[in-house]
């Protein structure tokens, strides 16, 4: 479930459509949350589909570390990469915003924590990253895990409207400090950690 200030617009021709934000969104607010009506594809369900409803999901879904397609019920689908995203996802199903995002400002994800199955090379924004590769989650995991702890010390004085949604084992970290918050690296999909290691 998308931020509910936020909107799906055009964006240019080369980009297609995006999410923006409706209203102020300040860092530390939960911009995407994983709920009921998304779509969960295990590897088995996806095997059933015919190869164009493949290729849709593909495009439009994400794979989580448990080796299943993700579509979201919602605009989330329609959140466009960036390396320098203003939301990064956390090990908990729920996305935050890492930065203030403006009125009108996209809403970017970095695309390295999605378990894409092959290198991808997006649009040039002059970072020093070019590519999208399958283990970014660990590659890149020390950095978007600061960018986290930094969001997440305003977690607690925004306003939080998708709250409600957030997983159970998210609370007992946060909130009784069992101790620090998972890593990014745990986005990486199992059955690619198992691979690694064979």
């Amino acid at each position: 479930m998308m931020h509910p200030d936020t909107r799906v617009q055009f964006i240019s021709d080369e980009v297609g459509h995006g999410v923006v934000a409706t209203a102020f969104i300040p860092k530390g607010t939960i911009t995407w949350v994983q709920d009921p009506l998304d779509q969960v594809f295990s590897v088995h369900r996806r095997a059933e589909l015919p190869a164009h409803f493949q290729a849709l999901l593909e495009y439009f879904a994400f794979k989580n570390a448990r080796d299943e397609m993700i579509l979201c019920w919602d605009h989330a689908r329609y959140v466009n990469h960036s390396f320098k995203s203003n939301c990064l996802s956390t090990a908990y199903d729920f996305e935050v915003a890492v930065r203030d995002i403006q009125p009108g400002e996209q809403l970017t994800d970095d695309y390295g924590y999605l378990n894409l199955d092959s290198p991808w090379r997006p649009m040039d924004e002059g970072t020093r990253r070019k590519w999208v590769h399958p283990d970014d989650p660990v590659r890149c995991a020390r950095q978007w895990d600061r960018q986290i702890e930094g969001a997440m010390r305003a977690f607690d004085k925004v306003d939080q409207p998708l709250r409600p949604w957030v997983a159970s084992d998210f609370w007992l970290d946060w909130q009784e400090k069992r101790g620090p918050l998972k890593s990014t690296s745990d986005l990486l999909c199992h059955r690619r950690n198992v691979n690694a290691g064979g």
